[in-house]
């Protein structure tokens, strides 16, 4: 189920904004298309916070295509004016297909020559009632073109995001390597090839996705209970993360989501 708010810091400031899952053999390749649309008036500006996750994203926007890559550190966006944007946050074996380097492209964001694709997409979402469903059809079907058949390679490589970054994720490297039967140096080839930033590096910001939600949704959570649960070692050290990569503890960000 694509969770429609994870990695978003303040949900409820969004414009009109969906989530929605890639169908056929577009779920190879795309964890979920998100697409934001807005339209504000003259002197209205609409910031958007997000802490990321650790992978690329392939963007089609009024005026072009770009790619991301995976954040090291939370980011915002402001929207103004009226547009809209389809993005489509990539599985591993779509990178691997797309980019040489996805290193190099952390916490940076590139053009991305995809006419043919811009053109599809833009059309769709101008087509009226059902514009998304078009839209992300189309973005799917350009990508499995694109990306071709996978190999065993793209396949095991899926596999490492789900065990660093799905709902029963690993804990340390260690633990992922062992559970896809691996050394703990070729997981870390696996996540630099096609991820571009370290094993541990994931993990941690998935603790810190889900440290954030439930903070956000559970104002009254006990927050050192919260940090055993989650594999903290302490109470500190979920507020030593939550400062890093947000810029704020998490008593502040209670404070702050639930006002």
């Amino acid at each position: 189920m694509v969770d429609p708010t994870r990695g978003v810091l303040y949900p409820e400031r969004l414009p009109t904004f969906h989530r929605m899952a890639p169908t056929g053999a577009g779920a190879e390749l795309v964890e979920w298309f998100w697409i934001p649309e807005w339209r504000l008036s003259a002197d209205e500006v609409s910031r958007q916070y997000i802490v990321g996750y650790p992978a690329v994203n392939l963007v089609v926007e009024h005026d072009g295509v770009t790619v991301s890559g995976a954040t090291t550190r939370a980011s915002f966006r402001d929207l103004r004016g009226e547009g809209w944007a389809v993005g489509a946050l990539l599985r591993p074996a779509a990178v691997g297909a797309l980019l040489e380097d996805p290193a190099a492209l952390v916490d940076g964001v590139r053009s991305f020559p995809a006419p043919e694709l811009y053109d599809a997409v833009a059309e769709a979402m101008r087509s009226g009632g059902g514009h998304r469903e078009r839209a992300t059809e189309v973005f799917g079907a350009w990508l499995t073109e694109r990306v071709g058949a996978l190999d065993d390679a793209a396949h095991q490589a899926n596999a490492l995001a789900v065990e660093l970054m799905g709902g029963h994720g690993a804990t340390s490297p260690e633990e992922a390597a062992t559970r896809m039967a691996v050394s703990v140096r070729t997981l870390q080839r696996m996540a630099h090839r096609y991820v571009g930033v370290a094993p541990a590096a994931m993990i941690r910001r998935r603790r810190l996705q889900e440290a954030a939600q439930r903070v956000r949704d559970d104002p009254g959570v006990d927050l050192a209970g919260l940090a055993a649960e989650l594999g903290y070692a302490d109470h500190a050290h979920l507020t030593r993360d939550f400062r890093a990569v947000l810029g704020f503890a998490p008593r502040d960000y209670r404070s702050d989501a639930g006002g």
